[in-house]
């Protein structure tokens, strides 16, 4: 088998499986249209620590512990752990998983990060140089306005084109032994700019790398929308939404039909106050979690493509004028029988 397929993508030639998961969330996104199926929704948004930071590293901790429990691992099965968050130097994830005691790969692809730390997951697991790898990532919307945009005492308005980061986090536990979804495909996205200069429309800035991903996903693997049941972006909101379907368009595809967004999903734009939807590490974690991967496991979708989407941006670049460039990753997910 070629395991490289076109130019950004690669066929896993041993079958990978997701073998345990488990979604932790705050209390917003317990109230909305997803809150039953998150494994524990905290009503504390400080997750009884006395900063947003810690806060967040505690929400990783407890969805790492969970995942491991549903999968009956311990932490000493793990071989690596492919973790990220949104803050600088990834803090929220080094003081969450320092107590496993588990090798640890620091990733960074702002809200794809869930989608990278799924591929290189799978990547080792595939290559043999690991049994079992957690995959784990986590937002806070505290820690993250903070860090990003105004401390939440300023009560800064937001525009209607703003996304919500989502308080969450996701974690998943890859192995070689059976189970009943695989990573059977990976399209590893590219770094695409297109002059967005606005850090509270995220949705535009990140929609032209998920048209790259997906449509580049459609040739590599020579398939149509048609051969998913579900495209599933990760943070697009209402925003993105409209201008992926318009670039994808453009390609030569219409995947209107078919595409689906977590940032869409995981709030009720009408009564939450969300604006244009969620965005955020945890956001995309969580869904897959909590939502897709159950449908996946029943059945009910037989393949999805799952694109987490990222702007790639930082306090200093944003101070100095900088656009904000997106990326997105791929992970080809299917039903096993």
């Amino acid at each position: 088998m070629d395991k490289m397929k076109g130019q950004q993508s690669i066929q896993l030639d041993r079958a990978v499986y997701i073998v345990g998961r488990a979604s932790v969330t705050g209390k917003k996104e317990g109230e909305g249209p997803l809150g039953d199926k998150f494994d524990i929704v905290c009503e504390d948004p400080m997750f009884g620590q006395e900063s947003w930071e810690l806060a967040e590293s505690t929400m990783q901790k407890k969805a790492a512990q969970t995942a491991l429990e549903k999968a009956g691992l311990s932490p000493s099965q793990l071989r690596y752990i492919f973790a990220g968050d949104l803050l600088g130097q990834l803090i929220a994830t080094s003081f969450g998983v320092e107590t496993l005691d588990v090798p640890l790969f620091g990733l960074y692809g702002a809200c794809s990060t869930c989608g990278e730390s799924l591929a290189l997951g799978a990547m080792a697991v595939c290559g043999g140089y690991a049994d079992y790898v957690m995959a784990l990532t986590s937002s806070h919307f505290a820690s993250a306005e903070k860090q990003f945009r105004f401390p939440l005492e300023y009560g800064n308005q937001r525009p209607l084109c703003a996304t919500w980061t989502v308080t969450g986090s996701g974690a998943f536990i890859l192995s070689g032994k059976r189970g009943r979804v695989r990573i059977s495909g990976i399209t590893t996205g590219k770094i695409v700019d297109y002059g967005i200069k606005d850090s509270m429309n995220m949705g535009a800035a990140m929609a032209p790398a998920a048209c790259n991903v997906i449509a580049q996903n459609l040739r590599d693997f020579h398939r149509q929308p048609e051969d998913y049941d579900k495209i599933i972006t990760g943070d697009l909101g209402y925003v993105g939404q409209e201008i992926l379907l318009e670039l994808v368009s453009e390609q030569g595809y219409d995947i209107r039909e078919k595409h689906m967004d977590c940032g869409i999903e995981i709030y009720d734009q009408k009564t939450q106050d969300t604006h244009a939807g969620g965005s955020g590490c945890g956001c995309s974690a969580v869904t897959l979690a909590a939502y897709i991967l159950p449908l996946l496991e029943q059945g009910t979708w037989r393949r999805v493509l799952f694109v987490p989407t990222g702007a790639l941006l930082s306090p200093t670049s944003f101070n100095e004028g900088q656009s904000v460039p997106g990326i997105a990753h791929g992970i080809v997910l299917e039903h096993v029988q």
